[in-house]
């Protein structure tokens, strides 16, 4: 089975997004990532609301939207009506995970749930039957280009000996055709990659090389 690539369009140009969104797209990779900071969960702060509605009138790829923020149940109403097709918030800035993934699968979006580098896998353990997707994050997030953490990757094989057939485990963070191996061998088969597809000299072959 084919891994689903999700490019970070955090790494592609802004000025030209839709173009570098079809680049992508023709590339063959399935899913768009988008990352949604707010400077306060995460030291960054990135794109909101309006640009995923503008993104969702380019692209019939799936929109694969990174909540990290704090009071992400705020905000699920206004994305999934914007056109995400996954909503993945941090366990970290969950008041209440159960509630959470009710409050997203309510607007018929699929649910994810993220962890960062320093929470330990079995957290996600209660909500393994529920969620669509666990997204292992491999670096500190909020920022691209930071290197991959080993140690954060050896926590996928728990998650899928343990997770139902239909979860996607999804990787981001460091991820180039050498650690996206890794990943997929611990159990992973969703890529995130932003440096290493859109600072490509080939776009199409860096995404290929990850499917």
């Amino acid at each position: 089975m084919q891994n689903i690539v999700s490019p970070s369009i955090l790494s592609a140009d802004f000025a030209n997004l839709e173009r570098d969104i079809k680049l992508v797209e023709n590339a063959g990779a399935q899913w768009l990532h988008i990352d949604v900071m707010d400077g306060h969960f995460v030291p960054n702060i990135t794109i909101g609301v309006p640009v995923v509605a503008s993104i969702r009138k380019i692209t019939e790829l799936c929109l694969d939207v990174h909540l990290m923020i704090e009071n992400p149940e705020k905000y699920i109403e206004p994305f999934a009506k914007a056109g995400a097709d996954i909503l993945t918030f941090h366990y970290e800035a969950a008041k209440d995970v159960e509630e959470l993934i009710k409050l997203i699968k309510s607007y018929n979006v699929k649910a994810g749930m993220s962890i960062k580098p320093k929470t330990p896998a079995d957290v996600v353990m209660p909500y393994l039957n529920d969620l669509d997707l666990i997204l292992v994050m491999t670096v500190e997030p909020g920022f691209g280009g930071q290197k991959f953490m080993y140690d954060c990757a050896e926590k996928i094989p728990f998650i899928k000996q343990n997770a139902p057939e239909n979860l996607i485990i999804q990787v981001d963070g460091g991820i180039n055709a050498e650690t996206a191996g890794i990943c997929t061998k611990f159990g992973a088969n969703s890529l995130v990659a932003g440096n290493y597809i859109y600072k490509s000299d080939d776009i199409t072959s860096a995404v290929k090389s990850l499917l």
